[in-house]
């Protein structure tokens, strides 16, 4: 297209995750939001996929430092949050996803997208 964005085929439920617009394909690691690929980094990516695969379900930051970090991980767990503040601003152009990575006050993050019936 003339704005350098190639249409994308939509995935089928074999090669990838499918919540509303949003478009996940673990096999080659690629992120499709309303059409648009959004490039992630490799940890924002198993970040993305975990909470997408739990929807509703909140981790806490060491939770996602264990599971996506790996045990050999001994950073900050602060290291979490801005992976998420990354996630959220790759996400927000998205309406429905804008807000789908919540915090839970004490606990730590779940998604849950807005997805309206269109």
């Amino acid at each position: 297209s003339a704005t350098g964005e190639a249409e994308l085929p939509p995935l089928t439920p074999p090669d990838g995750i499918r919540i509303g617009e949003l478009e996940i394909n673990p096999k080659n690691r690629r992120v499709i939001s309303a059409g648009r690929e959004i490039s992630l980094t490799p940890k924002e990516f198993d970040l993305l996929k975990l909470l997408v695969t739990n929807q509703g379900r909140a981790f806490s930051r060491d939770e996602l430092l264990e599971r996506v970090w790996g045990y050999e991980y001994y950073g900050d767990t602060r290291t979490v949050d801005v992976h998420i503040r990354h996630l959220r601003s790759k996400l927000a152009a998205d309406e429905a996803l804008s807000n789908a990575i919540e915090t839970v006050r004490g606990v730590g993050y779940l998604f849950t997208p807005k997805i309206a019936d269109r």
